[in-house]
């Protein structure tokens, strides 16, 4: 028997593979368009959580400018040398305090603004200050702190070195929009001030003080350590943060290719155009001095609302590409090692099809030749009956073959389905521990630098209420501080346990013990007097290894917050089992309050987040519950219904391997 050139089964393998490798090219096409707009859409949404962080940062120091000045301005040393017109012991008093606090100016006029004590430079002084818009806002007995632009002649009164501080020449920059100048000689200053009032009420003057932000790099410096810690890429630092004067750089980390900060470049053309004409904030990727970054620029406005500024944060664009080519170069060796594996299958699964046609082209053959030795499987003597019971065998076996194949198919689809399901599932739990890695992080970092100057103002405010008369107006005002500071510090405390939970101390406990415990601590409070509380204890629980005051403090979260939700009135559902898997015991607890939207369950244990009202909470209890059922190896699930109520089932394992997570 003659074969073609090109047999069947070349063809068949042929047509296979130009299928296989122009469905591979347009998949790899489509899957890394798909993946790199995935990942600069993570590094967006990253970028834009790092200029909130940067935002908090800067006006926390803005905050701080404020606080010394405003309680430095309520000193009653201050006030009766100003009443006894003892200057030259104000400048010494203001001086020290100057530079303790590391304020580059701070200054005191009189009642009208006039300059009578400039620390700076003491020999100026007579000037008129009370067209400066924060200064008046002063003397109109306001505290008032903003970032301002700060002329070289008012520089050059507090000294001539802070007015070079300012001074900067232009370096061109590509893709900057163009100006007629070539240097600035203006600066930027974080200023407050607040009016000098004695006890009977009358203005005294006003301090003023701030801080002059060129070439001033402890923020952007704070906001880098904070956010990025100090991560590299190929040597070079992935995350940056810069203040700009206008489109100008005067503050950044950001370095030239010789090493150095990159001060006196200017920001793009696209960003000068959308962040300081437009009063938009930018999120996207941008040319930064020499490289692509994924950047968040905010514009800085002053005491007018008008944009004076830029702050911005960025990441090196460069890793993430990076990223999307490794996975594309792995992806693209497997599909290769795939299409051979599929050729190998093909070319013996071919066989199977091919050898069929072959019999019966040669049945055929021999048959049109007369061979009548050649036996084949015939219902009928003449050559149709043949090719009818040869084609219907081929048939029924493309049928089977078909069938099979159907089935393997729904078989694969129903794992990719599962699989997928899996992958779905762990990338939730991924992001939502990036979340709270990063919060951590974040939470520490703030609490660390906000502590000590909290305790400060507490022990400090605590010294005032003391030596002020119950009647005195400042009493009131002084009790808020306290009241206030105290809350504050609360917070911080959260924010700690949060960012920095202890491991459990485990030992072997009685669940229904600790419940009965958490219960007895709080029923006797005035929100649960009307509230009935029904207890269903199963009462062949194993004991558990686990820490016993951690998980009361998560039983009394859960029950003070059903409690809170019926108002004090209703029914809380306490109860406990073994569940259904024989490995875990479940805690419910169900109340009869107002339920939870469903927007808002999704977002129940993020940290910060709280439905209650602004002072009420700080929306870290539940994320602190839910990070101490982590650490026990456990579950919490929540069901609600609005106007029906909300159930949490808090799930244990019976056999939690004392480990650290």
């Amino acid at each position: 028997m003659l074969f073609p050139r090109f047999s069947l089964r070349k063809k068949i393998i042929l047509v296979f593979l130009i299928i296989i490798i122009i469905g591979g090219l347009i998949s790899l096409y489509f899957g890394s368009r798909l993946m790199k707009s995935t990942l600069i859409s993570q590094a967006q949404a990253k970028v834009r959580h790092d200029l909130d962080a940067a935002r908090m940062v800067f006006n926390s120091k803005l905050k701080e400018i404020k606080d010394i000045v405003n309680l430095t301005a309520g000193r009653n040393r201050l006030q009766e040398n100003i009443q006894n017109k003892k200057y030259n012991t104000l400048l010494e008093n203001l001086s020290r305090l100057r530079e303790e606090t590391g304020l580059d100016i701070l200054t005191l006029t009189d009642n009208t603004g006039k300059v009578i004590v400039r620390t700076r430079n003491p020999g100026i002084i007579g000037d008129d200050q009370s067209g400066d818009k924060i200064i008046k806002w002063a003397l109109k007995r306001g505290v008032l702190a903003h970032p301002q632009i700060i002329s070289r002649k008012e520089l050059l009164k507090e000294g001539e070195d802070l007015a070079d501080q300012a001074y900067m020449v232009f370096i061109p920059t590509p893709k900057a929009a163009e100006r007629p100048e070539d240097r600035e000689t203006n600066g930027i200053m974080l200023k407050a001030a607040a009016p000098i009032v004695d006890g009977s009420g009358t203005l005294m003057g006003v301090l003023y003080g701030g801080i002059l932000l060129n070439r001033n790099y402890e923020i952007v410096d704070l906001v880098k350590e904070l956010v990025y810690k100090e991560e590299k890429y190929k040597g070079r630092e992935i995350g940056t943060a810069t203040i700009f004067q206008k489109d100008l750089r005067i503050s950044t980390n950001v370095k030239k290719d010789n090493g150095e900060r990159a001060i006196g470049t200017r920001v793009s053309k696209e960003v000068n155009s959308a962040v300081l004409k437009e009063g938009k904030a930018w999120i996207d990727r941008a040319f930064v001095v020499n490289d692509w970054y994924i950047t968040a620029y905010d514009p800085i406005k002053n005491v007018d609302q008008k944009i004076i500024g830029i702050l911005y944060v960025g990441i090196m664009e460069k890793p993430y590409l990076d990223l999307v080519k490794q996975v594309m170069l792995i992806f693209s060796l497997l599909a290769a090692l795939s299409v051979v594996v599929l050729l190998v299958m093909l070319n013996f699964s071919t066989s199977s099809i091919i050898k069929p046609l072959t019999q019966m082209v040669e049945a055929t053959q021999k048959i049109a030749k007369g061979d009548l030795s050649h036996k084949v499987e015939v219902r009928s003597q003449d050559e149709f009956g043949y090719l009818a019971t040869s084609f219907n065998q081929m048939t029924a076996n493309l049928r089977t073959a078909n069938k099979e194949l159907v089935n393997w198919g729904k078989t694969l689809e129903k794992k990719v389905e599962e699989r997928t399901q899996e992958l779905r599932k762990m990338q939730a739990h991924l992001v939502q521990s990036e979340k709270l890695a990063s919060l951590g992080k974040l939470a520490a970092g703030v609490a660390h630098e906000i502590n000590n100057p909290l305790g400060g103002i507490l022990i400090y405010s605590h010294l005032l209420l003391e030596g002020t008369n119950a009647d005195s107006p400042y009493y009131d005002n002084l009790k808020k501080i306290v009241k206030e500071t105290s809350r504050c510090k609360d917070i911080v405390k959260g924010l700690l346990e949060f960012a920095r939970p202890k491991e459990p101390e485990t030992t072997e406990i009685d669940i229904n013990e600790s419940l009965e415990t958490s219960l007895s601590i709080i029923e006797g409070q005035s929100l649960f007097q009307n509230i009935t509380i029904k207890k269903n204890y199963a009462e062949d629980l194993y004991k558990i290894i686990a820490d016993s005051a951690q998980l009361q403090q998560v039983f009394i979260n859960i029950i003070m917050n059903a409690a809170e939700a019926m108002n004090g009135n209703g029914t809380l559902s306490i109860s406990t089992s073994l569940n259904k898997n024989k490995k875990f015991i479940d805690i419910r607890f169900k109340d009869t309050g107002c339920g939870i939207k469903e927007n808002d369950l999704k977002r129940l244990f993020e940290p910060f987040f709280t439905t209650k009202e602004v002072g009420q909470g700080t929306g870290l209890g539940l994320a602190i519950s839910y990070s101490i059922i982590l650490k026990h190896q456990g579950t919490i699930e929540v069901s609600s219904k609005i106007d029906e109520g909300t159930e949490f089932i808090v799930k244990l394992p019976l056999n939690r391997e004392n480990k650290n997570d």
